[in-house]
C-alpha cells in the first residue's frame, strides 16, 4: 500500500506517493483503509459526506455510470509515467497476492521487485459509489491526518510518512470521480504524475 505498499509496488529505489489493496503484502504495508499513525504535518480538509451510507469495506461492485476500470496496469499511465518504471516487474507472481484483474471488477497493479524489502508501488482501481468513498476519505481526513481537495471534479486525499524501518519515505494517494476509487499505496518509488497522468487518460476532459 503492518502497511505495505506498498500503493502501492516496486523497485530498489526511487521516491514519491501512493496504493492498497490485494495482493500480498511487503514488510511494514497493511492493505487496510487505515494507515499509520505518523504526523504528515497538514491540515485535513472535510469532504462532504452523504449519510447514511453503507461501510467503504465493502465488496466494490458495478455501478451504472461508473467511470470504466482500466483494462491493464499500463494502459492509464502516460509514456512518461511509464518511463520512470521502467524495469520494474508489474504483478510479479513472486510477489504473491491477487494481483491484476479481480473477480468483483477491481484491479491491482504492483510494481514492485520481489527481492526488495520495502520499494514498491501498488495501485487499486476499485468501483465505489458515493456514500461509502467519502465516508473513507473523512475518515482519512478525520483521523490519519491526510490532507485532502477537490481537483479535476473528483475528491484526492494524500498522505506521506517516513518508512519505519528504512530511511525513505511511504505515502498513500487515493483520487475518487465517477463511482471510481483510484487508490494507491507507495514506498520509496513514487514516479513524477502518477496520479495526474491516470485522472488525465480515464477523464481526458480534466
Amino acid at each position: 500500500m503492518a502497511h505495505r505498499v506498498v500503493v502501492a509496488a516496486a523497485a530498489a529505489s526511487v521516491l514519491l506517493l501512493t496504493t492498497a489493496l490485494g495482493g500480498c503484502a511487503p514488510e511494514g504495508y497493511d492493505r487496510s483503509v487505515t494507515t499509520p499513525t505518523a504526523d504528515a504535518g497538514t491540515t485535513p480538509s472535510p469532504v462532504a459526506s452523504d449519510s447514511p451510507s453503507p461501510s467503504p469495506t465493502s465488496t466494490p461492485t458495478a455501478v451504472v455510470g461508473a467511470a470504466a476500470v482500466p483494462e491493464d496496469c499500463e494502459a492509464p499511465l502516460s509514456d512518461g509515467v511509464l518511463a520512470q518504471l521502467e524495469g520494474i516487474p508489474l504483478n510479479d507472481p513472486a510477489n504473491g497476492g491477487e494481483l491484476g484483474p479481480q473477480p468483483d471488477g477491481s484491479l491491482v497493479c504492483l510494481w514492485r521487485y520481489p527481492q526488495a524489502d520495502t520499494t514498491f508501488l501498488e495501485t487499486s482501481y476499485v468501483p465505489m459509489n458515493r456514500g461509502p468513498a467519502l465516508d473513507l476519505l473523512n475518515r482519512l481526513a478525520a483521523d490519519e491526518g491526510f490532507t485532502c481537495y477537490t481537483p479535476d471534479a473528483g475528491t484526492r486525499c494524500e498522505k506521506t510518512w517516513e518508512n519505519e524501518q528504512y530511511p525513505v519515505m511511504d505515502g498513500r494517494t487515493l483520487f475518487w470521480r465517477d463511482d471510481l476509487l483510484i487508490d494507491t499505496w507507495y514506498s520509496n518509488l513514487a514516479p513524477s504524475g502518477y496520479t495526474s497522468s491516470i485522472v488525465s487518460t480515464i477523464w481526458p476532459e480534466s
